[in-house]
């Protein structure tokens, strides 16, 4: 399936967890693959010459999304070799989790400048060389609408806006015809978020199909979204979260 084939991909922490299984689906989809990492630079190469082996292309680049001119930079220097970018993958994210009252301002800055400050940074980068048909989609979390429990008031702050920011860019791209989607995920199994913890077993207790996702789950919702087969759904946020939330 090359649902994506000719189209430039860029994906802010696409190097492992559910950013690794996305850029392999849109490599997979016929998508010229660039995505950013921080620190795990030996996975990161791992993921594209997997992508690159199956025929694909891609390549992993360095760039912490706490560092807006690093971001910012990735992504000129891509439209400059490749032209453009025709699908913006908001990925990077951190979760900081402990009592309200142990937090810092520091706490604040590092989640804020990650799970948000970022994701503007990249579509302000993106947007001026993204063609009709273009495409963000920005991974949240199901927590922005539903807190499961205490010491989560950060990150539930940082995604919630994602909703408001989302909304407000559908509306100012859509005469460009770009659509703008945010997707939500719950738990998925990854090395940040293991299946087999205690916290996974009350989870799956509160879940209507009493599993964790995959990012293979992730990776196939947004190749959709991505595709000719989304253009009609813009300016809205998708829960998938085996039914947590219901």
């Amino acid at each position: 399936m090359n649902r994506l084939e000719n189209k430039i991909a860029f994906i802010t922490g696409g190097g492992r967890g559910m950013g690794a299984a996305i850029s392999k689906r849109l490599g997979e989809e016929g998508a010229t693959v660039v995505f950013t990492y921080s620190k795990s630079k030996k996975k990161a190469e791992e993921v594209a010459a997997k992508i690159n082996e199956k025929g694909g292309h891609a390549r992993a680049v360095e760039a912490d999304s706490r560092d807006p001119k690093a971001l910012s930079n990735a992504i000129q220097k891509t439209i400059t070799e490749l032209g453009r970018i025709d699908i913006l993958i908001n990925n990077a994210g951190i979760y900081v989790g402990k009592e309200f009252e142990s937090h810092t301002l520091e706490d604040y800055e590092e989640i804020m400048a990650i799970n948000v400050r970022a994701v503007y940074v990249a579509a302000l980068a993106a947007v001026p060389k993204m063609p009709r048909n273009g495409r963000i989609i920005t991974i949240g979390s199901n927590m922005a609408e539903n807190a499961l429990g205490p010491q989560t008031t950060l990150y539930t702050m940082s995604k919630a806006a994602l909703a408001g920011f989302t909304r407000g860019l559908a509306r100012d791209l859509g005469a460009k015809g770009i659509t703008v989607n945010l997707v939500q995920p719950g738990p998925i199994n990854t090395d940040m978020n293991p299946s087999d913890t205690e916290l996974a077993d009350f989870l799956r207790s509160r879940m209507a199909l009493s599993e964790y996702g995959t990012g293979e789950d992730i990776a196939g919702l947004v190749a959709y979204l991505a595709s000719e087969e989304g253009k009609y759904i813009t300016g809205t946020a998708i829960t998938i979260d085996g039914g947590l939330n219901a």
